[in-house]
């Protein structure tokens, strides 16, 4: 019994310990920015799946009643929206959305004008790793503000 209790001994020696704890709440500033970077990245997904000429869609788990009475998770598929769309002057052009709400990304603009639709992929990862870097904080912050507002009553 020894041999085995030294054995571990050695074994677990050779780890680096240290004394680390886990955060137990998140930062709500690094939360909102991760959820806008995951939309972001669908949005990516989306772009290049239009551009191979394929379908892109999502799924999620819904829980439905079976005919008897039981309950039971099915997995369904969940549109994704585009934040890009073609003016009247036949121009590209990108709303950055956090929920339901626009970002607006400069004082009174909140859209992103695109030269080609071979530019919407680089743009949206462009965006993406500005998002991931904090640049947009403070509009994420300020329709994360408004989106809040609508559910008071």
């Amino acid at each position: 019994m020894s041999t085995t209790t030294s054995a571990t001994a050695t074994l677990l020696q050779s780890l680096k310990i240290t004394a680390a704890k886990k955060a137990i709440g998140n930062n709500p500033q690094a939360h909102r920015r991760m959820k806008l970077a995951r939309k972001l990245w669908e949005q990516i997904q989306l772009a290049k799946s239009q551009a191979e000429g394929t379908n892109f869609t999502l799924t999620r788990f819904r829980s439905v009643v079976d005919p008897d009475g039981g309950r039971r998770s099915v997995e369904v598929p969940r549109r994704v929206r585009a934040w890009w769309w073609i003016t009247e002057a036949n121009k590209l052009v990108l709303n950055i959305r956090y929920g339901a709400r626009k970002i607006e990304i400069s004082k009174g603009k909140s859209a992103v004008e695109i030269a080609t639709a071979a530019d919407l992929v680089p743009t949206l990862e462009l965006i993406k790793q500005a998002v991931e870097a904090g640049e947009l904080d403070a509009q994420i912050e300020a329709a994360s503000i408004k989106l809040r507002e609508g559910f008071v009553k």
